[in-house]
């Protein structure tokens, strides 16, 4: 007999099917709801988490750009690096991801397992610069939790080779010194920038370049390597024989302003300046001020020629000292009274002789062809930290400024400074700012046009006196070269310590070019307080010898007809002042 339901039964379980209809509704509102909250709320929230973590940015640094010297020789370039980074938290074997890095990175396992265990962190450097080449091999091992960062490892080929000129690049990529520093915005290009998508084990399944990465510009510098190789060893030998605090040569192209070669010593290894003492970084050329000596006389008489005060025959009665207010001036070698000659002044370098062609000029005047050859003043070459010198104006001068400035005493220059000036004297009388870069980017950079400060014929007789340095009685008579046509001056500093000049510290200096008749080469040699010895024709002349020698061949510059031009002067034509 069938069984029949009563219905309270029935009842009972229509309440129940209600009840359960009940809650799967509001559950499924609470879905919809929670869906639509998390859809029109969260949605900007949740995709930027996704993002987060399967949507990764990656920057592609840009390479640096490559600097060489006038004939296309590498002096600075960029290679492509890695940083090898860990993440601990995915890393399941790192007893044994260690022994396979720790010989590629050249780093011990024990350091390399430490890095791969660091608790608690996602992020763990193992290695940094490490080669493109050994970073391609350690991402073909496929190890999760293994990533490499790509960055750029400057690198200087020959490494101490102009290390002062060319600067280096610091932890940033950012130019940290020299050109690498001045040109930074040129050098540096532009990063890329890479969008990879991940799946959740981090393999890549798209990658697209959302900003293409460019590479900095070129630059082509004025300098030449082997002749730059050259100065550098001279500079060494002085170091080794005189150990000075330091010393600077340049070489320079008159005729255009063109530095072919820029030395320093200390040196410094630009691949590793953290083991370069600071001081050693420093481009003494356009960083170090320092009172010329007797290589300023040539500009004090460059202006009383140019204004028709003197002729190079004009003979002075020179006495054996001046005592201007008390204060005793003298020349290098003890005399009684003589009758120079203007260009045997420039010789013999008379202090004395040098003040009485100031006296003819006047404060004034003379001050004025300060300024006109350019001192007080940076020169505008392509390098920082260029220093402007020291240089009085006439409103301060004292009543014996007049007495020692014109021998180089009583004011500041810079080695740049010098250059420009001779540079002035060796092409015809036209100054012009000192060029160090030829080309950014391929594309030249024009030579400064310059300005006319001497007549070519009052540049020519200042050339030709200056031959005289070379000449039997000349200050730098030892640094002759057999058949070539030089011409010069010596220079020797006391320098100024507390106020007063030291008996025993002093900056030795050789100013001079070649061939004298038409210069095509100026160069330049300071010594910074050299031991030992302490003339500008004892250290600095030899200096100027031997990088001359090398250069005049390097270059074609050939010896002059026998015999060569003569710097003494026939007669004394003009009247004693």
């Amino acid at each position: 007999m069938p069984r029949t339901v009563s219905r309270g039964a029935v009842e009972q379980i229509d309440r129940r099917v209600g009840i359960l209809f009940v809650a799967f509704l509001a559950l499924l509102v609470i879905a919809a709801g929670r869906a639509a909250y998390l859809g029109l709320f969260r949605s900007a929230a949740l995709t930027a988490a996704a993002n987060q973590q399967q949507v990764e940015h990656v920057t592609i640094p840009a390479v640096r750009g490559t600097i060489t010297d006038r004939n296309g020789v590498v002096l600075a370039l960029s290679e492509s690096a890695d940083d090898v980074i860990a993440d601990p938290m995915l890393i399941r074997h790192p007893q044994r991801i260690a022994a396979k890095l720790a010989p590629m990175l050249g780093l011990g396992e024990t350091g390399v397992l430490a890095a791969l265990t660091r608790p608690r962190t996602g992020y763990s450097p193992v290695a940094n610069d490490v080669p493109a080449a050994t970073g391609t091999r350690i991402s073909g091992l496929g190890f999760n939790g293994i990533s490499l960062k790509p960055i750029e490892q400057r690198v200087y080929p020959r490494d101490s080779a102009a290390a002062q000129v060319l600067g280096w690049v610091d932890g940033g990529g950012r130019g940290g010194g020299g050109l690498e520093y001045e040109f930074n915005r040129q050098l540096s290009g532009v990063s890329g920038l890479r969008r990879v998508v991940t799946d959740p084990y981090g393999q890549a399944l798209e990658v697209d370049n959302v900003r293409p990465m460019r590479t900095g510009e070129t630059l082509r510098l004025t300098i030449s390597a082997p002749l730059q190789a050259d100065v550098e060893q001279v500079l060494a030998g002085v170091g080794a024989q005189y150990h000075p605090v330091g010393a600077t040569a340049i070489v320079a192209n008159p005729q255009n302003g063109q530095i072919l070669a820029l030395g320093n010593w200390p040196s410094m290894n630009s691949n590793n300046v953290g083991a370069t003492p600071f001081s050693a970084t420093e481009n003494q050329a356009v960083g170090m001020s320092y009172e010329p000596g007797s290589t300023f006389k040539a500009i004090t008489v460059a202006g009383a020629l140019q204004d028709g005060l003197i002729t190079p025959n004009t003979a002075f009665n020179v006495p054996p000292y001046l005592d201007p207010y008390g204060y005793m001036i003298q020349d290098a070698e003890s005399h009684g009274y003589e009758t120079l000659p203007v260009w045997k002044i420039l010789q013999v370098s008379s202090n004395i002789g040098a003040d009485l062609i100031a006296q003819k000029m006047g404060a004034n005047n003379f001050s004025s062809w300060v300024t006109r050859f350019g001192f007080g003043r940076d020169t505008g070459v392509d390098l920082p930290g260029e220093q402007r010198g020291v240089v009085p104006t006439v409103g301060q001068y004292s009543g014996l400024s007049i007495y020692n400035l014109p021998f180089g005493q009583g004011l500041e220059v810079t080695p740049m400074q010098m250059v420009q000036a001779y540079d002035a004297i060796a092409n015809g009388g036209i100054l012009r700012t000192p060029q160090i870069v030829s080309a950014i980017g391929g594309r030249t950079v024009p030579e400064a046009p310059g300005r006319r400060i001497i007549s070519t014929g009052v540049a020519s007789q200042l050339r030709g006196m200056l031959r005289g340095v070379f000449g039997d009685g000349g200050t730098a008579s030892g640094a002759q070269i057999p058949g070539y046509d030089l011409a010069g001056k010596t220079g020797t500093a006391n320098i100024a310590v507390h106020g007063h000049y030291s008996n025993t510290e002093f900056v030795a200096s050789f100013i001079g070019m070649v061939p004298a008749s038409d210069p095509k080469l100026v160069v330049a040699v300071v010594v910074n307080q050299p031991q030992g010895a302490i003339y500008g024709g004892t250290v600095a002349a030899p200096a100027f010898q031997k990088i001359v020698s090398w250069a005049v061949p390097y270059f074609g510059i050939n010896p002059c007809p026998s015999p060569c031009p003569q710097s003494a002067m026939n007669s004394v034509t003009a009247s004693t002042p």
